[in-house]
């Protein structure tokens, strides 16, 4: 298959997909709420609304929303998808109260740059994992004493009997390992594993407590092979993989990965009345890296929007819809023309592109435990 078929086929199939995404929900997808969990990867605009980062400028969302949305895309994140697949509005983001949200769906507690471990000085958002969670608990509270007063604003917060029957989503740990690359050693970093794990597994018991039963778990993607690592910390050959990753931060996430299955495997005996998904997004999105022109793609590692050309486009001084003066010149990191053959949108995050082939693969069920491929027969059928 040349290049140009592979695209069409990717087109085809991308249209399919947004097309029959929403039969999904009828196969054991019937949450009445979704709460999520994270950093960028899930932040539907979370950051932005706290002021704390610098604001999104166009061609950030230019894909779908036309505009900034918030997102670290050009468009839709998996978690935009995976709703989609729920039948269900994408979430809004707990920090953001423009446009008088609806939360009736659930929340979206995400803060780009956000660690599992608890925030230091150094730390780039204040939101990590337990100050999400506290913040959980808040809305809850908040919900369950607005009701308590009156009743005229029922359809814009969650049911009463939702906690123990909503979904709740996390996608988070990247940024304790990849932060961590700045200032420690490999072998210290692969150390602190354990504390990371411990520090989610408070979280999640804290939730259960709380009435949450539905979990679904995602893993970290292979760090190694974004282009702000590459160009960071891949100048040596001998520290790239047979991919053009950094060595180091793949295995960091794959170790990582390992315990969190673990744990993730522990927490299932543990709460025997709860359903626990552990979902593994480092071999989906490491397939798509390794396979990129089976699925349509052109550039598996080069960002489509940034600064500096071939071979990664990324320059870390100068962000994704930035102008700024470099070496006495006024540049502009500007996207590329066509940003469906790209599976890196800046250098951190994916492509609207690269994030449907992702939640496609998801929703088969097969990279999941337990599994629950018998689940989805239509999507099955479909030759990703």
């Amino acid at each position: 298959m040349d290049a140009s078929t592979a695209r069409a086929s990717n087109a085809m199939l991308v249209s399919l997909l947004l097309i029959f995404f929403p039969l999904a929900c009828s196969i054991d997808f019937n949450y009445p709420a979704v709460f999520n969990f994270g950093d960028s990867n899930s932040d539907t605009g979370g950051l932005v609304a706290s002021s704390l980062g610098d604001p999104l400028e166009s061609p950030n969302g230019e894909t779908h929303f036309e505009s900034p949305s918030g997102r670290f895309c050009d468009g839709r994140l998996i978690i935009d998808f995976l709703m989609c697949a729920m039948d269900m509005p994408f979430l809004n983001a707990y920090l953001d109260s423009i446009g008088a949200p609806s939360f009736r769906r659930g929340c979206n507690f995400a803060v780009a740059a956000s660690t599992i471990l608890p925030p230091t000085q150094f730390s780039l958002s204040p939101f990590s994992f337990g100050i999400q969670v506290a913040q959980f608990f808040r809305f809850k509270e908040k919900v369950e004493r607005l009701r308590d007063k009156t009743r005229k604003f029922d359809k814009y917060i969650p049911p009463e009997d939702v906690y123990q029957k909503a979904l709740y989503m996390f996608d988070i740990g990247q940024n304790d390992l990849a932060g961590a690359f700045y200032s420690k050693t490999y072998d210290q970093i692969i150390a602190s594993i354990p504390l990371i794990l411990s520090e989610f597994e408070d979280g999640i018991h804290k939730l259960y407590d709380q009435g949450a039963r539905y979990f679904w778990i995602h893993n970290t993607g292979p760090l190694g092979c974004l282009a702000q690592n590459i160009a960071k910390f891949g100048k040596d050959p001998s520290k790239l993989d047979e991919l053009g990753c950094v060595s180091d931060h793949n295995q960091a996430s794959r170790l990582l990965n390992l315990q969190l299955h673990a744990l993730t495997t522990k927490l299932q005996f543990q709460y025997p009345d709860s359903n626990i998904t552990y979902v593994d997004i480092f071999t989906i999105k490491w397939n798509l890296i390794a396979n990129y022109s089976r699925y349509g793609f052109e550039q598996p590692l080069m960002a489509c929007c940034g600064y500096g050309g071939p071979p990664l486009n990324y320059d870390s001084r100068i962000a994704c819809g930035q102008t700024k003066i470099l070496n006495g010149s006024t540049v502009t990191a500007k996207a590329c023309n066509d940003s469906t053959e790209y599976v890196n949108w800046d250098g951190i995050h994916y492509t609207e592109a690269a994030n449907l082939h992702i939640s496609s693969q998801i929703l088969t069920g097969k990279y999941s435990d337990p599994p629950f491929a018998d689940k989805m027969p239509f999507l099955l059928k479909l030759k990703f």
